[in-house]
């Protein structure tokens, strides 16, 4: 909300109240309001010189997986690309590799990607290796 403000010069309590009456557009998240840049741009009638940034959070993780045996790690790797391939074309990007050490038995699952599709891609490597 602060920056909404500050990019059209208003008071912060002001743009509240734009928000309150319904003549800005914003979405309540916990305490928070988030509004769009598309929001702005119909409130004012016209783009906006500057616009406004979006925090944006990345994992990385690495999922090791002991005792995996070459057929399950076929059915696991096909499942986790399937997983990947199942994101929505506005999801943010996401790169998944898998490395399987046969004499070793482990699979790693290299996954980087946004909060939501990773936590997702984690929960059914989850149910999967609670199956195994």
């Amino acid at each position: 909300m602060e920056q909404v403000a500050d990019l059209l010069g208003l008071h912060v309590r002001t743009v509240r109240n734009y928000v309150r009456d319904g003549r800005l557009k914003a979405v309540r998240i916990g305490k928070q309001y988030r509004i769009a840049q598309s929001d702005v741009d119909a409130f004012t009638g016209t783009p906006t010189a500057q616009p406004i940034r979006v925090r944006h959070a990345d994992v990385s993780a690495i999922v090791q997986l002991d005792d995996v045996d070459p057929a399950t790690m076929s059915r696991l790797t096909t499942l986790v690309m399937a997983g990947v391939g199942a994101r929505g074309q506005d999801d943010d990007p996401m790169h998944v590799e898998t490395v399987y050490h046969e004499e070793r038995a482990t699979l790693k699952i290299i996954v980087v990607g946004g909060l939501a599709n990773t936590a997702a891609l984690l929960e059914i490597i989850r149910g999967f290796a609670g199956q195994a």
